[in-house]
This record gives C-alpha cells, structure tokens and sequence, in this order.
C-alpha cells in the first residue's frame, strides 16, 4: 500500500493505459478520480475498482476547456480534500502524411495534448502549493516525441512540446516541493492503437493489421508493450522513491527509442 492516504487525478482514465495506472494505484491504497471526457466509461472504471474494494470516484472532464478543468479541481477537492498526484494521461492520436494535415488536426491534437494537458497541469499545481504538502505531477510523453515517423508530424510535434513542459514545469514547480516527470510509452495494445494502425493502413494503402505486424518486429523486446507495463513507473514517479527526480522523462518502450 505504497499510495495510502494519497488522492490522484488519473485524466483519461476510463480506459487503456490511464485505467490501467488507476486500477494499479487503487491497489496500492490511494483514492483515484477517473477523470475523463467518456464520463460512462469513467464511471465503469470506477464500479469495477470499488467492487474490487478500491477506491475511485468518475468525474466528466474536457481538457479542451477551461471552465472544465477548473470543475474537476474543484470536484476531486471537495470529494477527497485535496490532490496529490496528477496523471496528465489525456490525449489524442492523429495520423496522415504531411501534406494532408491541415489546420484543423493541427489545433485538435495540441488543445488536447498540449493545451489541455498544460492548463490541468497549472490547476492542479496551484491546488497543491495552496495545500502546502508538495505533489507529484506525471504527464504521458510519447516515442513519437523523440522518433522521426513522417505519419506523425502533428502528434509528435505534441509529445515534443510534453517533453519540453515536463522539464520547465519541473524547474518552475520543485521550489513547492513538486515534482514533475514524464513516462514516454513506446507502442501499446491499447483500443488507441486499433485506431492507429487503421489510420497507417489507410494512409500507407496496406492491409488492416500489416502496420501493426510490422511495428512489432521493430521492438527489441519482441512484443507490444501492455497497459500495465506502465503502472510501475507511474507508481514509483508517485511516490517519495522518486522525490529527488524531476523534469525526467522515462522511456517504457521495450527498447524502441534505444535502438
């Protein structure tokens, strides 16, 4: 019970890799909000984890919208009592050659993956410094910000920007004893990555499934990474094992940025 006592916000949580880190931090004994857009899929989460005699509540939010994240500040603080941990788990994928994006992908995937994971950042953090008992703030980076794919321009410009907000957010936030890290998942099975790999197939003309078939192929470990592949380092970047790390950002990848 590594996280007792400790109240996390786990955005896009109701499913795929968020879920997995909010079933994973139940376990260890802290109260998570499932913060997500699909409100019936957070509220599910949430049956699913107190059934299994966690502790989880479903709260709707909109990253893509101020007065939302203000909302969910305000509704986990007066639910739990405050926030200690915040996973920025929220994102969007958008895949197409480069003369096919256009302004409007463009401006969708930053307001969620930037935008929205930035202002969710700042409201939780500034609920943390008014609580005065430090934090920890983990933002979900991506291989396609450190990789050159040329379907991705668009969403790795995203995780990029992620990479570079984790570091000046880290610098501007550990004098409150926050501390800010990233995790930079690799490829995982994930209902995303059936959309991805539809999106390759449509953009490159193969077969439905060949782009993931030949993704996996490229992984030194062999296989596609798992949701819960991820939920050690979430748990250890949420706990005082990692207090004197910040601005970090982890590569879980089974070896693909590596190679």
């Amino acid at each position: 019970m590594r996280m007792q006592g400790k109240v996390a916000v786990v955005t896009g949580g109701a499913r795929g890799i968020g879920k997995a880190i909010v079933e994973r931090y139940a376990s260890e004994g802290a109260m998570c909000a499932v913060a997500d857009i699909n409100f019936e899929g957070a509220r599910k989460t949430s049956e699913a984890i107190r059934s299994s005699g966690g502790k989880a509540f479903p709260i709707s939010l909109d990253v893509t919208r101020m007065e939302s994240i203000q909302a969910m500040v305000d509704t986990v603080v007066s639910i739990a009592g405050g926030i200690d941990v915040l996973v920025n788990n929220a994102g969007v994928v958008e895949i197409q050659p480069i003369f096919e994006v256009n302004e409007q992908i463009w401006d969708r995937v930053f307001d969620v993956n930037v935008k929205g994971l930035f202002f969710t950042l700042q409201a939780a953090a500034k609920r943390m410094v008014e609580q005065n008992r430090g934090g920890k703030i983990i933002n979900l980076a991506s291989e396609a910000g450190q990789r050159a794919d040329s379907l991705v321009v668009a969403y790795g410009a995203t995780k990029a920007a992620v990479i570079s907000l984790t570091k000046t957010s880290a610098s501007a936030l550990i004098p409150y004893r926050i501390n800010v890290n990233a995790i930079s998942p690799g490829v995982v099975d994930t209902q995303m990555w059936v959309e991805v790999d539809r999106m390759i197939a449509t953009a490159t003309g193969k077969a439905i499934g060949e782009p993931r078939r030949e993704t996996e192929l490229q992984v030194p470990y062999g296989r596609f990474g798992k949701p819960e592949d991820l939920t050690g380092i979430a748990v250890f970047l949420a706990t005082e094992d990692s207090d004197y790390m910040l601005g970090q950002t982890v590569n879980v990848d089974g070896g693909r940025v590596m190679k």
